[in-house]
């Protein structure tokens, strides 16, 4: 799909029948016993959008379809796709500069939460497994290379003082030691720094969890954190 489908209700309505019944007739599918003309409109439109497809006097999902319909919430009256947690890397690179031990963090300088302080890293994207996403986003925002180790998982969720969900993150933290290469000092969205654990605290925008994923980083065992956080900037 090259963008998100904006379901019509009558829509979501088909692709739950067809989630339970592989191969319905057109009859079949219109339980809404709409007009022919509305529900003609809402089959040309479900195919056209690559979800279903005609074979011969049936109808059923295609591959995309499948995937897309799985993710409604077909107990609701009207189907809704479901929203989930954003899958995310974070990466914290870790050094000895003069006998000190420093730790490489991000300024992020896009919304939201512009100009706070944490890892590096970003979403996975569909297809990648843990370890090349983590590659990725630290080789794209760091122009450095290490050997990474999975270091823990930090279910993280963000509510606003109004106990509004602003966000739902899980993210598989990293560690990279000694990385090697030049340093992106700053790039569109965000500044690189090597900080000591003392200039850590100090900083006036540090992400609530970051001194929490420093402990998973100097850590030997892979951890789980999960923990609600109410946020002032957003």
């Amino acid at each position: 799909m090259k963008k998100e489908i904006q379901l019509h209700p009558s829509q979501a309505e088909i692709l739950r029948v067809l989630l339970f019944n592989p191969k319905p007739r057109f009859r079949d599918l219109n339980c809404q016993r709409l007009s022919s003309d509305h529900f003609s409109f809402h089959i040309k439109s479900l195919a056209e959008a690559g979800l279903i497809v005609k074979r011969e006097k049936n109808y059923c999902l295609t591959a995309v379809g499948k995937e897309f319909a799985n993710r409604l919430d077909a107990e609701r009256e009207v189907p809704q796709v479901e929203k989930q947690a954003k899958i995310s890397v974070l990466i914290f690179a870790i050094q000895k500069q003069g006998g000190v031990q420093k730790y490489l963090l991000q300024q992020r300088l896009k919304q939201p939460y512009f100009g706070y302080f944490g890892g590096v890293g970003g979403k996975l994207k569909i297809g990648e497994t843990l370890f090349e996403g983590a590659e990725r986003e630290f080789a794209e925002e760091t122009g450095l290379v290490a050997k990474l180790s999975l270091v823990g998982v930090s279910h993280k969720m963000d509510y606003s003082q109004e106990k509004v969900l602003l966000e739902d993150k899980i993210f598989f933290v990293f560690r990279a030691n000694n990385p090697k290469g030049d340093l992106i000092k700053e790039f569109q969205g965000g500044k690189n720094f090597w900080f000591s654990l003392p200039e850590i605290k100090k900083l006036p925008k540090l992400f609530p969890d970051v001194l929490d994923k420093l402990k998973m980083v100097r850590t030997k065992q892979i951890s789980f954190a999960e923990k609600k956080y109410f946020v002032d900037e957003f």
